[in-house]
């Protein structure tokens, strides 16, 4: 810890090491990830290195998509107040998967002098070229999402145009094995409510009429505005009576 300087000469108080470690839920018991470990890899780090972490801060069960977490919130808060002279995480993936969100990260810790460290990675933006090597990690990571999204979309768009089951089964169809069939009757009510959906009927009103007409969802015991929604925004049941 240690008091920071501004550029007039006045003392702003003193400033501290922090640590920040995030788990997404379904991450909660992998080993490596847990905030447990991430917080042991933390303290090893601070103790070789020769720094005190004054304070954890932790966001369980929240994904690093966005920025939107109280842990982040309360840490982002804190760097604006000039408090933080050092930001540890135990993998840069912890903080953000975003490329935006980490470059608004670094320029924000670059204006307020903090320093953002990753133990996994040995990296420390308190160095021009630790900036630049964090920045293009962030790239690669990014990357490497959008190819796993691209493999996926294709995927699944091959398994809907095959009508392979890969889901539960949606309504207008029959699942046999891996392979969905239609159902007459069910196609028949589906095409209806594309119809209405094009005519500009309410929801709520598309779920009257097939209330009406005898036909049932597949997961409740009636219709509401929310399934048929649901059911008339789902690609295979409305390419099915394209």
């Amino acid at each position: 810890m240690r008091k920071r300087t501004a550029k007039n000469g006045r003392t702003t108080g003193q400033r501290m090491t922090v640590g920040y470690v995030r788990v997404s839920t379904d991450e909660q018991a992998e080993n490596g990830v847990s905030l447990g470990a991430q917080e042991a890899r933390i303290a090893a780090y601070a103790l070789a290195i020769g720094f005190e972490v004054s304070e954890l801060i932790r966001d369980a069960g929240a994904s690093a998509k966005s920025l939107q977490r109280p842990g982040i919130a309360t840490l982002l808060e804190r760097v604006r107040r000039d408090e933080i002279e050092r930001i540890v995480v135990a993998k840069l993936d912890r903080l953000t998967r975003s490329v935006r969100d980490l470059a608004d990260l670094i320029d924000l810790c670059a204006k307020h002098d903090v320093a953002l460290v990753s133990v996994g990675e040995t990296l420390d933006t308190g160095s021009a070229a630790g900036r630049m090597v964090v920045s293009m990690l962030g790239v690669v990571a990014q990357w490497e999402r959008e190819a796993i999204a691209e493999r996926t979309a294709t995927a699944l768009g091959h398994k809907r145009h095959q009508r392979t089951a890969y889901g539960p089964t949606p309504f207008g169809y029959l699942r046999k094995g891996d392979r969905l069939l239609p159902e007459t009757n069910e196609q028949q009510a589906l095409r209806e409510a594309v119809r209405l959906d094009e005519s500009g009927a309410s929801f709520r009103a598309i779920a009257a009429h097939l209330t009406k007409i005898g036909a049932k969802p597949h997961r409740a015991t009636t219709w509401h505005a929310s399934s048929v929604r649901a059911m008339l925004r789902s690609r295979i049941a409305t390419e099915a009576v394209a």
